[in-house]
């Protein structure tokens, strides 16, 4: 079924940049960055890449998707639900867990949290690199262009504004598609 989704993506017009065998980064365990964030196609882009890139890839969906009759289909994809109105949802301790449970685990996730326009990114991706100790992998998906790709892998330091800021630098509005609803950093 990946591989009917990789394709399908493939014949709508997306290039799939993969990082060269020498110079790609661990992505068997990482956090993937993924933005810009704006619409729903985000992930049905993204979960192609990810899964093209041969990684135990996840990603966190909100709870309200995994309704009948594609609730079971998205598990099996390698989504984790998540309650965003659960104030006491641990999603950076699940996160954790996880990561501990397997040598080859990584999780992409979408720092605004939201498809709407957001100055601050939420930290949880960052403090869930920071504690397993993976890297941060910034995935750009330009709708423009409908190009996706990998940046560099950053590993974090005790300094989360820095770190958020230095992943965030790379991804324009541009890139986004709907342009209006991602606040890029200058």
């Amino acid at each position: 079924m990946k591989k009917i989704w990789i394709a399908l993506v493939k014949l709508c017009g997306w290039k799939f940049d993969l990082p060269a065998e020498g110079s790609r980064p661990e992505l068997k365990r990482c956090v993937f960055a993924v933005a810009p964030h704006t619409a729903v196609s985000d992930f049905l882009v993204g979960a192609a890449y990810l899964w093209s890139l041969d990684t135990n890839g996840h990603i966190f969906i909100k709870k309200e998707f995994f309704r009948w009759p594609i609730g079971g289909l998205l598990r099996r994809l390698g989504a984790i639900p998540i309650d965003r109105g659960n104030r006491h949802n641990d999603m950076v301790g699940t996160a954790v867990r996880r990561f501990a449970e397997g040598d080859t685990f990584s999780l992409a996730i979408t720092p605004e949290g939201t498809r709407k326009p957001v100055q601050r990114w939420k930290r949880g991706f960052w403090e869930i690199a920071h504690r397993v100790g993976v890297p941060i992998v910034p995935a750009y998906i330009d709708f423009g262009h409908k190009r996706i790709w990998l940046g560099e892998a950053l590993w974090t330091t005790d300094d989360h504004e820095a770190d958020i800021a230095a992943v965030r630098r790379g991804f324009r509005s541009s890139m986004a598609k709907r342009p209006r609803q991602f606040v890029e950093i200058k």
